[in-house]
């Protein structure tokens, strides 16, 4: 049995290759901790997480200060006991973003180690129940894009093969959204999914006017309509609603899933691996909503999400953003529409180093 010698936690600033923006927000930086565990007989593992340009140096300082001393001797192997007892050692600051960001960095880079150590790919390690998913983009359906811009991107990714597209909703005026969805569902076709994304803009009386317009238009799904701890509106809307109600990027813990799931105020199940705090909780999330005849459609991540939606029967979708380009040469593998998980044992991402270290904007390593 070896043990865990060394943590190296680093930070790193990856601009996002197009602007992004939604009803709420910029996506400015993404601020990408990473973790590099290493072991007493050699062997280590990386793991990372994100945030979208705040909080980054804040899930640096409790990597830091917090949970990464707590791993100096211990077994990697015991993935499970680890991720709770860190849950609980940060108990005052749980349930919450910045924990479940670090928690991520720590249980990504233990389960990385663990199928290196077994030569075996993530996907496989973690259940193997796919061979593919499909694959929509959200690249080409900022909300900042005109209608023109939005029908000429979606109509490329038509073209590339992807299945789908999002489109972000939340114009001022419903007219507006309207507009823009019906100007791409006439360019693309019957055969094409969009879905929308309002990014918790809409109150649940707007939410609840707008819906059936875009169910008019054969949405694939409503995302995130309402703020997250509006449970109870999610309720209603799901219940009243006539097109999928999709949730889960803004959801921290398996126990908050679990509420919504119970509440039936959900369809679609949106479980980020980052923001849930980890591959761990991530498949808790994911057989839950298995066992409720619930699909499962991450948000963001696609370099981890690949593995994890074949890992598991209910993974319905993949999302294409990239994020990893500048500091890895793997890329997520699409034939025909459809993700295929990588065949490397680990997470299956090729690491560019030297880039990652020439990016880091701080580096800490606890021994």
């Amino acid at each position: 049995m070896t043990t865990i010698r060394s943590v190296e936690i680093l930070h790193v600033d990856l601009p996002p290759p197009v602007p992004r923006s939604d009803a709420i927000q910029s996506f400015v930086t993404q601020e990408t901790p990473f973790v590099r565990i290493r072991m007493a007989d050699g062997s280590e593992g990386t793991g990372y997480s994100y945030t979208i340009g705040t909080g980054g140096s804040s899930v640096v300082a409790l990597l830091r200060d917090h949970l990464a001393p707590r791993l100096i001797g211990r077994d990697p192997a015991r993935v499970e006991q680890i991720w709770r007892e860190l849950l609980f050692a940060t108990h005052a600051t749980s349930v919450g973003a910045i924990t479940s960001l670090a928690l991520c960095a720590i249980d990504t880079a233990l389960w990385d180690w663990r199928c290196c150590r077994d030569g075996q790919p993530l996907w496989r390690a973690a259940g193997g129940a796919q061979a593919s998913v499909p694959v929509y983009t959200t690249e080409g359906g900022w909300l900042h894009l005109s209608p023109d811009e939005l029908v000429r991107q979606s109509v490329e990714a038509q073209s590339q093969g992807f299945k789908g597209a999002k489109v972000k909703v939340g114009k001022p005026r419903l007219a507006e959204d309207r507009a823009r969805l019906r100007a791409v569902r006439e360019a693309v076709g019957d055969g094409f999914e969009i879905m929308v994304d309002a990014n918790q803009c809409f109150t649940l009386g707007e939410a609840l006017r707008r819906a059936p317009h875009y169910a008019e238009l054969a949405i694939g799904w409503f995302e995130e309509p309402l703020p997250a701890d509006d449970l109870e509106g999610h309720r209603r809307l799901a219940a009243q609603a006539t097109l999928p109600i999709a949730v889960g990027e803004s959801l921290y813990s398996p126990g908050q899933f679990g509420d919504y799931v119970r509440a039936q105020a959900c369809h679609i199940v949106q479980v980020d691996v980052a923001r849930v705090g980890g591959i761990t909780p991530w498949l808790k999330v994911a057989h839950l909503a298995e066992c409720c005849n619930l699909a499962v459609a991450p948000h963001f991540l696609m370099e981890l999400h690949v593995s994890l939606t074949t890992a598991v029967p209910n993974g319905a979708w993949l999302e294409y953003i990239p994020q990893l380009d500048a500091v890895a040469s793997s890329r997520v593998q699409i034939a025909d529409g459809r993700a295929v998980p990588p065949e490397t044992p680990g997470l299956g991402i090729a690491w560019d180093w030297p880039e990652i270290e020439r990016r880091s904007k701080a580096r800490h390593v606890i021994n």
